[in-house]
């Protein structure tokens, strides 16, 4: 300031004494200094390389405060709204500055002020700009159709751009095939392809690498091995977004791999990108060797610290049941976020809530995948209380208006057996999804409330999936009062939208028909599935275990076994268990709970003991069968059904001390169960032991004790599919008075039927 002073005085000094020459006038106007504008920009330009945004504000400031609005120019304008990076009190300032200057009619700095509106979320602002606009160039329209989020409203401005003659360059196409990728436009990135080979661009690297990435999104990796072949220069980029695709398709995992090392071995500079890709491969094909070596090679680059890699790290050794390898990644890892955090809370539930509070207090703000996996490890750990203050946290947090979260906490109230508190958040929810309605209906599945299940299936607003009839076949199998035909409907319902191939619906229809008595339908079923699974042999297995085919469970355990895809699991030698038990097939138990054991090296269960003490106890074999009882580790699943059956073995076969010995267990562990008296009572009425007989009845009777009344059902039609139970002299329903007029006509008809047959056979006589 002191300098240009100077210069000014001497200037004026010289001014006064050759003031009437017009051409000395001249030669003093030349000699005053001009600001060097060129230098400003490049100044600001290189703090803007370096990431120092905020000094290349404060030079663009100096610049107006001391050579005055008129000397700063339209770059660097553009350059200021540019080291906004998004902020939009600092970019309305510039944008100000810009509308009072006339700065803001020049394309450079109309196009850097909607960049900054775009990048702080302020799409409006940006098309505002951009519809004052009187000649908007290609830069323009490309800026404003990255911003889009919808992909709706974005690929319509994109057809607007072409529809007035815009010219796509690299970014219109690449900014366009993104929103495809991330949207559920897939044919229209399949046009934009079209127009991208019709225009020639098809060799642009940017472009291509958008087309992997958009068919690899949608799972079509053949259109987008084409794309990557047909590349004349690939990129980092482009090995990237291959590896990427094969990586995300679980059945494409060695092709991934062999990627990766044609990689390495072409010496390429492999960023976390890569690494990411790969370790996700090796965590699909649940391979630990090639997960271990690809986290050596991290380390030996430096990426096993990035946030990326050691988080696909965590997830690829929990998947493989490497937790302890997986806390170790987590507990090195210098920078944590969301992701980690969210990790490690769903593969540690028992230490879920802990590890929550740690998150929090870390600064690291949760999201609603966090919640999700928060809620399941506290549905695991039956901890009602904490799943109380998550929900109350949640909905402080404003995270229960997410609709997963709300789905997860039905379900942890139905787990919780509070099937009011599901209903509840259920009629909250102002938007329900599929997914919510199949919470509710598994929900009352669980709660043994068959009938609501089903009502709620019936009132269902949302298309179903293959979960929801899982859940409502579920429940049909598992009422005595919905009727066989209620699942033919939803046989029929399924079939017309298309899920009578899926494995899950055919596993729930197959159990669905054998529960509900009808074995042929459930073999038809199985017949029909063409990749049959360890699932569906399972099923059927049981299905005529259930029903006491014994040759029928024989015959297709020795079908499975034969067939080397498949192995039995304990659910499928529980079920061969029961069959051997019912026939009285002693040897062939035996052979088969030793085979379970030693052959398929399966820990046997206390329901697999049970089985082996009923099996005993049906062949009279009743100290093998106590000696088995023995046999359940820790006695923890010795119940009340193998008890039962034991005892009643013992009346079978007049084994009086033992069954009295099973008596007094059965009674401290169930005083209130009537099946347990009425077993003991008819035991000692086999033996004549009356006096015995009539204490028993006392103490039910002292106990209110009351026998369990059997019931029948009837199924009507019209009637929803649920049948009405009622038992001898049964007045009860609502239309008993009816029902009992039309039973008399029936038996009536029946009597006269019964006449004109004895006439007729006279008369043959």
């Amino acid at each position: 300031m002191i300098g240009r002073q100077l210069i000014f005085k001497r200037i004026h000094a010289k001014s006064v004494v050759n003031f009437h020459s017009f051409q000395d006038g001249h030669q003093l106007f030349v000699q005053i200094p001009q600001p060097n504008l060129g230098s400003l920009r490049d100044s600001m330009l290189d703090l803007l390389h370096q990431n120092r945004a905020l000094q290349a504000l404060d030079v663009f400031k100096k610049q107006i405060r001391e050579l005055g609005v008129t000397h700063v120019d339209e770059v660097s304008t553009a350059l200021a709204a540019k080291a906004c990076r998004g902020d939009p009190k600092l970019g309305c300032q510039i944008h100000g500055f810009a509308l009072t200057s006339g700065l803001d009619s020049f394309l450079s700095v109309s196009n850097s002020l909607m960049n900054m509106y775009s990048k702080s979320g302020q799409l409006d602002r940006a098309m505002v700009i951009f519809e004052n606009m009187t000649n908007p160039d290609t830069v323009s329209w490309n800026t404003l159709l990255k911003a889009f989020n919808n992909s709706n409203e974005g690929l319509r401005f994109a057809c607007r751009m072409n529809h007035i003659g815009v010219t796509f360059d690299a970014v219109t196409y690449t900014s366009a095939l993104a929103l495809c990728a991330d949207f559920e436009e897939f044919l229209f990135g399949i046009q934009l392809h079209s127009l991208v080979l019709k225009s020639g661009m098809q060799s642009e690297g940017f472009i291509a690498n958008a087309l992997i990435t958009l068919y690899s999104k949608w799972e079509r990796i053949v259109d987008a091995e084409k794309v990557f072949d047909e590349m004349p220069m690939k990129d980092l980029v482009s090995w990237n977004a291959m590896l990427s695709g094969y990586s995300q398709e679980g059945s494409y995992g060695e092709q991934a791999i062999t990627v990766f090392i044609h990689m390495i071995r072409s010496k390429m500079n492999l960023d976390h990108v890569s690494f990411t890709s790969a370790v996700s491969a090796s965590g699909h094909a649940r391979n630990l060797n090639l997960g271990k070596q690809i986290h050596s090679l991290t380390i030996k680059t430096g990426y096993e610290t990035h946030e990326s890699v050691s988080n696909v790290l965590i997830s690829t050794y929990s998947k493989c049941d490497q937790i302890q390898d997986a806390k170790l990644v987590f507990e090195n890892m210098a920078n944590r976020n969301v992701v980690s955090w969210t990790t490690m809370i769903s593969i540690s539930e028992e230490k879920a809530v802990s590890l929550f509070n740690d998150m929090r207090a870390n600064n690291v703000y949760p999201n609603e995948v966090t919640f999700v996996g928060l809620i399941h490890a506290i549905c695991e750990n039956n901890m009602v209380k904490q799943g109380q203050t998550v929900h109350a946290l949640s909905i402080k947090s404003s995270f229960f208006s997410e609709i997963v979260v709300a789905n997860s906490f039905i379900t942890m109230y139905s787990t919780f057996n509070s099937i009011q508190d599901s209903i509840n958040i259920f009629k909250e929810i102002e938007q329900k999804v599929t997914i919510s309605w199949n919470a509710l209906i598994s929900g009352y599945t669980q709660n043994k409330l068959f009938k609501e299940a089903l009502t709620t299936f019936y009132s269902m607003d949302s298309k179903p999936n293959e979960y929801t009839f899982g859940s409502v076949l579920s429940a049909i199998a598992s009422s005595e009062s919905i009727s066989l035909r209620s699942g033919q409907c939803s046989h029929c319902h399924l079939t017309k939208l298309g899920f009578n191939k899926n494995p899950i619906v055919l596993g729930a229809l197959l159990d669905m028909y054998a529960k509900c008595g009808s074995i042929r339908e459930s073999l038809k079923v199985f017949q029909e599935i063409k990749n049959k699974n360890q699932v569906a042999w399972t099923a059927i297995i049981s299905a005529h275990s259930r029903h006491g085919d014994y040759e029928s469970v024989m015959g297709l355990y020795q079908e499975m076994i034969k067939n080397e895809s498949f192995k039995p699991d304990s659910i499928t030698f529980l079920s061969v268990l029961t069959a051997c038990a019912r026939k009285g097939m002693v040897e062939k138990g035996e052979e088969v709970f030793e085979s379970m054991v030693k052959v398929y090296g399966i820990e046997p269960s206390p329901e697999h003991y049970s089985c082996m003490v009923d099996m005993y106890g049906r062949a009279g074999r009743l100290e093998a069968a106590e000696g088995w009882l023995r046999r359940i580790p820790g006695g923890v699943g010795i119940g009340v059904p193998v008890l039962q059956s034991l005892l009643g073995s013992c009346k079978v076969y007049g084994e009086m001390e033992m069954g009295k010995r099973v008596s007094e267990i059965l009674l401290k562990m169930e005083p209130r169960e009537s099946g347990s008296y009425v077993l003991m009572s008819n035991l000692y009425a086999e033996s004549g032991e009356w006096g015995e007989v009539a204490r028993i009845r006392k103490g039910m009777r002292e106990m209110n004790v009351k026998k369990v009344v059997g019931l029948s059902w009837v199924d009507g039609y019209g009637m929803g599919g649920v049948g009405h139970g009622f038992s001898s002299d049964d007045m009860l329903h609502p239309r008993a008075v009816e029902i009992n007029w039309m039973a008399a006509v029936l038996g009536a008809e029946i009597k006269v039927l019964k006449v004109d047959d004895v006439i007729e056979e006279v008369k043959v006589l």
